[in-house]
């Protein structure tokens, strides 16, 4: 299944100078395969497109971020119903 996970930071939390947005996410979090990754810098604004079997491998792979930013996790589709 693919989920679109909007990560929103502020700019107190943000990680320019402890590793930049690579600290924010676990990219070999198990159970993750990274499509997209896109992000609105200035605005302290990221998104990914995963594909995941189950939302526990997606709280892997935004649990670096957890105690600097939030998430909104939707599933997402190609084609529509």
């Amino acid at each position: 299944m693919l989920f679109m996970i909007t990560q929103v930071h502020t700019p107190e939390t943000c990680p320019i100078d402890d590793g930049g947005p690579d600290v924010m996410f676990n990219p070999d979090a198990e159970g993750i395969i990274l499509k997209g990754r896109w992000g609105a810098w200035s605005h302290h604004k990221a998104w990914y497109l995963v594909e995941a079997d189950d939302l526990n491998a997606v709280q892997r792979f935004i649990g670096p971020g957890m105690k600097r930013a939030t998430c909104t996790v939707e599933p997402v589709g190609t084609e529509a119903p």
